[in-house]
């Protein structure tokens, strides 16, 4: 695994764990750089809170800033070893896949990092319904 100008990811779903849809159990991961994004929020460009009360819109913003963060590094969805997501309502989990399907599904082959989902009773920002930090190999 790794050579010094490619990153290498390989999911697995070993047969005496669960089987899941959309992540992947374990990811054995390869590379020359480590790139650790920190909790993405809701917040704009412009610094504003972009969906205040409205989950899909916060979840909206927080891929779409993830996107960037990444897209910075020279990166993408299939660079993404691992996700942690916290929630402030598990009531947002079906809409919280719809959007992390929709951008780990936004790279061929779709992206399946390793995600952990916790439900938290806040965030930093008394108006932000959900946050996500990545780690990518590069």
């Amino acid at each position: 695994m790794g050579s010094p100008d490619r990153f290498e990811l390989r999911p697995s779903n070993p047969a005496g764990l669960a089987s899941t849809a959309g992540y992947s159990q374990i990811i054995e991961a390869s590379g020359n750089r480590i790139v650790f994004i920190s909790g993405q929020t809701s917040v704009n460009s412009a610094g504003e809170t972009v969906g205040i009360g409205d989950f899909p819109a916060q979840v909206s913003q927080v891929f779409r800033n993830l996107e960037v963060a990444l897209r910075e590094v020279g990166c993408s969805a299939s660079n993404l070893a691992k996700l942690t997501v916290f929630l402030r309502d598990m009531n947002n989990l079906a809409a919280y896949r719809q959007a992390r399907n929709g951008f780990l599904q936004s790279v061929t082959p779709p992206a399946a990092p390793a995600i952990t989902l916790v439900e938290v009773s806040r965030l930093y920002g008394a108006d932000f319904l959900i946050e996500i930090e990545a780690i990518a190999i590069k």
